[in-house]
């Protein structure tokens, strides 16, 4: 490990009283600061309020009234951050019903626990991609960030958009007249000028980002396939619109023609992307375009298709299907050098276990320390967010996970946290 250097620089900040915001010194015993550098050895981490005011070497540093918090037998990296996730939904056998006759308000208390589990995991961070209930998701976002429950930092797309009858109309499958029509406010648009709509509802509403399927999807009760859905006009439409309005766009795709389409339609990131060859890689490197991968969705899908009844049977044959070309597909990103962040589909998994990504991730070839940081810097930059979370720096909000051992050495140390610091608030012990 590297010496910590610069102690004179911030030797000031010793002798500085605590001002009204709490102070927390976090005491480190290995700092992973910036994922992808060096770590460092014994040093504390200066809290002030939500923010990281400094970090300064050794053991040493007092100011008055500061608690401590004692990591000195721990491995610290900053909070991680799961690009895509369903804190909503929970998609196993019991799905369909539970469609008809959960309330939004029920769908909400759960949420909120699922919400819990995610940041207890150390996730600080997490972009929700799509809710069939978006009162329930926005309600959750602006809760957490007033305090009033805990949960991770939220960014939310709203409704993912989509076409008629295409993998994101959560009206399929069921019998005609049982649900309203749906309609560019429930994400539904075909055409540009209807997908230019349901974009500008979804930023009424208040989304942060826009989610847009570009293919059929794995769980929607459909035998479409997992091919292209929107035309080029339509993607171009939903890609324009959302730029336009500050607002990235997230693409859910499987199929080859899809992805590419979505690609070149100048989409921000490309989520599963499980049909991709080289000319996806070739496009994604041309037009930085981030890739999503998603490994623990696939597997998990891949599991659940073999218990009999667990799944229709449209839905266990693409499950089948993707889980195996889940691994090759991000063998080929990841050795082309795409820009790959870290995100789970939790919600297609159980909330909670989004660490289990990670060791999926290295057992494909991905370094340890790459994986940390495709969940932190990565995940940061993707989500337009590395100003304010992503590293553990001074004037950052200060989210922060500790392990015991080196997750360098073994990388499934990360589905084991043993503390939890988010906007400064002791999440865990």
């Amino acid at each position: 490990m590297l010496p910590f250097a610069a102690a004179a620089a911030v030797c000031s900040l010793l002798a500085v009283a605590a001002d009204e915001a709490p102070v927390r010194l976090v005491r480190c015993g290995h700092l992973m600061a910036v994922p992808g550098r060096e770590p460092l050895d014994n040093v504390t981490v200066v809290v002030k309020g939500d923010r990281i005011d400094a970090v300064v070497p050794g053991f040493d540093t007092r100011i008055d009234g500061a608690t401590e918090v004692d990591w000195r037998n721990d491995w610290v990296m900053p909070g991680f951050i799961d690009c895509h996730v369903h804190l909503s939904m929970f998609f196993d056998q019991t799905v369909r019903p539970r469609y008809t006759t959960e309330s939004s308000e029920l769908v909400a208390i759960k949420a909120t626990q699922y919400a819990k589990v995610t940041l207890e995991a150390g996730f600080t961070t997490v972009r929700d991609l799509g809710a069939t209930d978006t009162n329930a998701i926005f309600a959750l976002r602006d809760a957490i960030n007033k305090g009033y429950v805990v949960g991770p930092r939220i960014l939310t797309a709203g409704h993912a958009i989509a076409v008629t009858g295409g993998h994101g109309d959560s009206t399929l499958g069921y019998r005609p007249g049982l649900f309203p029509e749906q309609t560019p406010a429930d994400g539904i648009a075909d055409g540009p000028d209807e997908c230019m709509k349901a974009v500008r509802a979804q930023v009424k509403l208040g989304a942060d980002c826009i989610k847009l399927t570009a293919t059929g999807g794995v769980l929607s009760t459909s035998s479409a396939g997992l091919a292209k859905h929107f035309s080029d006009a339509e993607l171009k439409a939903i890609v324009d619109t959302a730029h336009a309005m500050g607002r990235r766009v997230a693409a859910h795709a499987h199929g080859l023609d899809g992805i590419n389409a979505a690609i070149v339609a100048g989409v921000d990131s490309i989520e599963h992307g499980t049909f991709l060859d080289d000319s996806s890689v070739k496009l994604m490197k041309e037009r930085g375009t981030y890739h999503v991968p998603t490994l623990l969705a696939a597997q998990t899908v891949f599991d659940n298709a073999a218990k009999p009844g667990y799944y229709l049977p449209m839905v266990a044959a693409k499950a089948r299907l993707v889980g195996p070309k889940a691994r090759e597909m991000f063998r080929r990103s990841h050795e082309a050098g795409v820009k790959i962040a870290f995100g789970t589909d939790t919600g297609v998994s159980e909330h909670g276990l989004n660490a289990r990504e990670f060791g999926l991730m290295v057992d494909e070839g991905m370094k340890p320390m790459e994986a940390i940081r495709s969940a932190t810097v990565v995940a940061s930059e993707l989500l337009g967010i590395d100003k304010e979370v992503g590293t553990i720096e001074a004037g950052k909000a200060a989210d922060l996970v500790a392990v015991a051992g080196n997750p360098l050495e073994d990388i499934r140390r990360l589905e084991h946290v043993a503390g939890v610091m988010k906007a400064g608030a002791v999440i865990r012990p």
